[in-house]
């Protein structure tokens, strides 16, 4: 029996963590509340409520040889310190090579994870989603990885900076 695993968020640490689980024959099922892969990384003019978003000019202060995931070279001809756009660029190619969008639920929220009456005994987590139509579901996942990174309140010190 293959054991399901839930992945909350899609960003870079998301979809090292879908890899990870199909490279153990795991079966993994990403929810990310958004319509696409990245998380911070992904510039949006207007960003969502409650979501970070880089501004327009950020360049990634790690060099690429630092900073790619151990299992997919950045490509030779992109530069040594990246725009955000090419990193996306880079999350995109590392998601295709290795099939990963199938395995992502697209604007889907996780509402709640909780451990299951029989945890002890099973090991399971009950985790409750919601999709952009409002369609709550429930599911049994035998692990959960959280992936939703420590931006997700942003930090706006207006009161400092008028």
């Amino acid at each position: 029996m293959t054991r399901r695993v839930a992945v909350v968020g899609g960003g870079c640490s998301g979809l090292a963590c879908i890899k990870c689980c199909l490279d153990e024959a795991l079966e993994p099922v990403c929810f990310e509340s958004s319509d696409d892969i990245g998380g911070l990384w992904r510039f949006k003019e207007d960003p969502e409520s409650l979501r970070p978003s880089i501004y327009y000019s950020v360049i990634i202060n790690s060099s690429k040889e630092m900073m790619c995931f151990s299992d997919f070279p950045i490509p030779a001809h992109f530069p040594n310190f990246m725009h955000n756009s090419l990193i996306m660029d880079y999350f995109r190619l590392y998601a295709d090579n290795f099939h990963l969008t199938k395995h992502i639920r697209f604007n889907t929220k996780v509402l709640q994870v909780k451990q299951r009456s029989d945890f002890s005994k099973s090991g399971q987590w009950d985790v409750e989603t919601e999709n952009k139509d409002g369609k709550k579901e429930r599911h049994i996942f035998d692990a959960v990885m959280i992936c939703i990174g420590h931006h997700c309140d942003p930090n706006m010190p207006l009161q400092d900076f008028p």
